[in-house]
């Protein structure tokens, strides 16, 4: 058995391989994030080759939704959580991989059930992305939906359903706001620190290869719709609130969950300034977002 260590958004990840399973192979998105093992960690995950478990004796939850396949999810009398994490449809939804958990997510085992590399990957991926986002949700951490720019220093998070258009805008920052570059183009880590809101790169990053061990405070945050003209305001802040809640990786069943993310952005909110844009995927939108949202100095 191998121990490696990695550190997101200042959490540090322990994550132990049997024998004959490699690290760097399984989760090649998270080398960035490797570090010493010296320090508290947020959780330890064990991960292992096998057949799935059997998970009769426990009620099901229901189905969470992570990076667009449904995985199943089950819960114990202890309060410990079970899911079975599957292939999107598209890709076969072939089941993948078995996480089991305690209560609060700090010990996880991973039982890789697929029989190919690409559903090992995947599985382990998610496995490890939903014990971060529920493990981390009581530490002022938010696992988002969202596509994120930097800017002078500053980050800025675009957020939408999936096929909205998030990575479409960011790409015309980009191409049009100089000295920008993309943080990650999926699922951002937002964390609170000192009573800054800062945006974190993960080893989540959707279906763009952007895995960047970075950070920056935030500078605002948008809402993207698709309009045929191009307008931008300022959220109030319930609004703001119903409208980041849906783009935070969450249980609404579990109280210890849900009341930590509410907390989280409830304070975000009294320092974070939240946009909602209506826009064409064109340079003018760029340019309209920017002369709203940037931070001046």
């Amino acid at each position: 058995m191998s121990k490696q260590y990695y550190q997101v958004a200042l959490h540090r990840l322990s994550v132990c391989f049997a024998d004959g399973l490699d690290g760097a192979t399984l989760i090649p998105s998270f080398s960035p994030f490797r570090c010493e093992k010296e320090g508290s960690v947020l959780f330890e995950m064990q991960v292992r080759e096998g057949s799935a478990p059997d998970f009769s004796t426990m009620n099901e939850i229901g189905q969470f939704d992570c990076g667009g396949a449904n995985h199943g999810v089950y819960q114990g009398v202890d309060g410990g959580y079970a899911f079975e994490i599957s292939l999107p449809v598209c890709d076969g939804g072939t089941l993948s991989c078995c996480m089991t958990s305690n209560a609060t997510f700090t010990q996880c085992e991973a039982v890789l059930t697929g029989m190919s590399l690409r559903q090992h990957q995947f599985g382990l991926n998610n496995a490890l992305m939903m014990a971060y986002a529920f493990a981390a949700a009581t530490q002022d951490t938010l696992l988002m939906h969202a596509s994120v720019i930097r800017h002078a220093g500053y980050g800025y998070l675009f957020t939408a359903p999936s096929g909205t258009g998030k990575s479409t805008h960011t790409h015309l920052w980009y191409q049009y706001i100089p000295g920008c570059d993309l943080m990650n183009d999926d699922n951002p880590v937002v964390r609170i620190v000192d009573g800054e809101v800062r945006i974190f790169g993960s080893p989540w990053s959707g279906k763009t290869p952007c895995y960047r061990n970075i950070d920056a405070p935030v500078g605002a945050i948008t809402r993207i719709e698709q309009k045929p003209e191009n307008s931008i305001r300022r959220m109030a802040p319930v609004e703001a609130f119903a409208t980041l809640l849906p783009a935070v990786s969450s249980m609404k069943w579990d109280r210890r969950v849900y009341n930590g993310i509410c907390q989280c952005i409830s304070t975000l909110l009294n320092t974070t300034p939240v946009f909602w844009l209506g826009c064409r995927p064109d340079e003018e939108a760029a340019k309209v977002c920017y002369e709203a949202v940037h931070v001046t100095r």
